[in-house]
């Protein structure tokens, strides 16, 4: 058995309402060595994602929550420190799944070698990753996105937010950003290029949202529920489409909001409006990944389509970055460097 040591963050309790630091801890192990037909990967980036809160939570849900004391459960990319697997050699730098540790064991199952010459390799956890992908899918296949859209974006600086809706400019449509500080908001007009932005702290929100689309909405993509949905819903034009990938603002909540029950308007727009609001989950659409990879990548190489990573360094402050991600703290695709980039 190996004398090094690995550093993991396990799950300690589950939360209920906002996440604490008390609900997780960091333990030293021993590092694994690869038995037949497995690889030791080192990880490099660790990628925070909002999805983690609700695999805190016991309840069910799309995929199985994390285990009270096991490793909390993230995408990585690392580099194979050891290997025993036919399709992998040390040294090779990989997409995996192995979670908030820094070291992780893997028999292959999912994992995808990268060529740092074809792009950073932490982007593999970003704009051409999970959440880029997920932006592409819920806006062209889900969101069905059509000519002469008004395209509304939730969470607009964010990894999804902001692919989502350069993809939508890209093609030519109008596009409107939800944010939170006047940085944010800034950010997403003058260096992401979307036509406004309005700040969900605002308190004229829908009125912010009828002055920037005046002949309403036709797709929105939501990332973030509460009241800036309560905003958007009115607003909502004949035949408007809901891709729904996300609701951080009720992640945390512990009980029904407070004030009327808003369902049969829901229902009675829905109807009317023949709304379409669909709940997607990113890997049911894994087929349209070859398209991503190479519409994306294309759009990165040529510069047109752009991002921005909120890199935070050492394990030890993972939790810390998790935690301000859920009060939208974190500027970009937030990683956690867990170890030196051979790449930079």
């Amino acid at each position: 058995m190996s004398t090094r040591i690995n550093r993991q963050i396990q799950l300690r309790a589950r939360p209920e309402g906002f996440p604490s630091e008390a609900d997780f801890r960091l333990v030293e192990t021993p590092v694994p060595e690869p038995g037949a037909g497995e690889l030791l990967i080192r990880t490099i980036y660790l990628s925070l994602d909002p999805y983690m809160r609700g695999r805190m939570n016991a309840g069910p849900s799309y995929a199985a929550p994390a285990e009270l004391g096991g490793v909390m459960t993230g995408g990585t990319v690392g580099q194979v420190a050891a290997s025993r697997h036919g399709g992998f050699a040390e040294g090779d730098l990989v997409l995996a799944g192995a979670g908030w540790q820094e070291y992780g064991l893997s028999d292959g199952h999912g994992v995808r070698k990268l060529d740092p010459g074809a792009a950073p390799i932490s982007t593999a956890l970003g704009v051409l990753g999970m959440p880029g992908l997920t932006a592409y899918v819920g806006l062209l296949e889900v969101g069905e996105l059509k000519a002469g859209d008004v395209v509304v974006v939730s969470a607009a600086s964010g990894a999804v937010g902001a692919v989502a809706g350069q993809i939508a400019k890209i093609k030519g449509h109008r596009v409107v950003g939800v944010a939170g500080a006047r940085k944010k908001c800034d950010y997403v007009v003058d260096e992401l290029g979307f036509d406004a932005c309005v700040s969900h702290r605002s308190d004229t929100l829908a009125d912010d949202l009828k002055a920037a689309c005046p002949d309403g909405i036709d797709l929105y993509f939501e990332n973030v529920g509460g009241k800036v949905f309560d905003a958007v819903l009115g607003q909502l034009n004949s035949f408007a489409r809901v891709p729904v990938c996300g609701r951080i603002a009720s992640y945390n909540a512990t009980s029904l909001p407070d004030g009327p029950d808003r369902i049969p308007q829901l229902m009675g727009l829905a109807l009317v409006r023949r709304l379409m609001i669909r709940g997607f989950i990113v890997f049911d659409h894994a087929h349209l990944e070859p398209d991503f990879r190479r519409d994306v990548g294309g759009w990165i190489r040529s510069g047109t389509l752009k991002y921005r990573e909120d890199v935070v360094d050492g394990l030890d402050n993972a939790v810390g970055a998790f935690l301000g991600l859920l009060r939208g703290e974190n500027f970009g695709k937030l990683l956690v460097r867990v170890s030196d980039d051979p790449t930079r």
